[in-house]
């Protein structure tokens, strides 16, 4: 499911200008043959997120919590998190705004245990970037990202926020906060596509 590329997949990408749909790659290094070259950096820049947005938003950035709640991650998910599906989680769905613009769908999963001692400020970010948290905390450590075209709907996006099940590109990756895991995945929004 999360083979690389080979290079009869980007020939064929490069002849069509529609990208194919593809599961998680890994990104190692180099971006599939089909990502636009607008959103490759974006995709692919292992910084922090939250601060390019202020930065392209002209500080008119703002975070809309969606929803912040115990609930059960899709089999990927799971798989990511190399944890069983019953395991008990919270789950943050929030919309990443630039200049009034939904730019960024953020869905973040955090095991319950990870949400324990120093970090159970987890539990109540409230409208507070994660992104922010987590580059700013000394002990974070990240697996490599991996990106995605999948349909909106796989991607957990609400539909006010996609045209249909349209196709969106998106990328995940584990971190460690004192070794305890969490997944953040990000999807790039069309009205994002707009800017870059």
């Amino acid at each position: 499911m999360n083979k690389p590329l080979d290079g009869q997949d980007v020939a064929e990408a490069n002849l069509s200008p529609v990208p194919k749909t593809i599961d998680w790659q890994p990104l190692l290094g180099r971006m599939p043959g089909q990502m636009p070259h607008n959103l490759g950096p974006w995709l692919s820049d292992e910084g922090s997120l939250t601060q390019k947005l202020v930065a392209l938003s002209k500080d008119q950035f703002e975070v809309q919590v969606l929803r912040h709640d115990a609930a059960t991650p899709d089999v990927g998910e799971a798989n990511a998190l190399k944890m069983t599906r019953d395991t008990p989680v919270m789950v943050r769905e929030v919309v990443l705004k630039g200049r009034g613009r939904p730019w960024i769908f953020a869905r973040s999963i955090l095991p319950m245990t990870t949400m324990t001692g120093r970090l159970a400020g987890l539990r109540t970010l409230s409208n507070q970037p994660l992104g922010e948290l987590l580059f700013q905390d000394p002990s974070m450590t990240r697996e490599p990202i991996q990106a995605a075209y999948l349909s909106a709907r796989l991607l957990h996006v609400p539909a006010a926020l996609a045209a249909g099940d349209e196709p969106l590109w998106a990328r995940r990756s584990v971190f460690c906060l004192d070794q305890k895991p969490l997944l953040v995945c990000e999807v790039f929004l069309s009205e994002f596509k707009l800017e870059v």
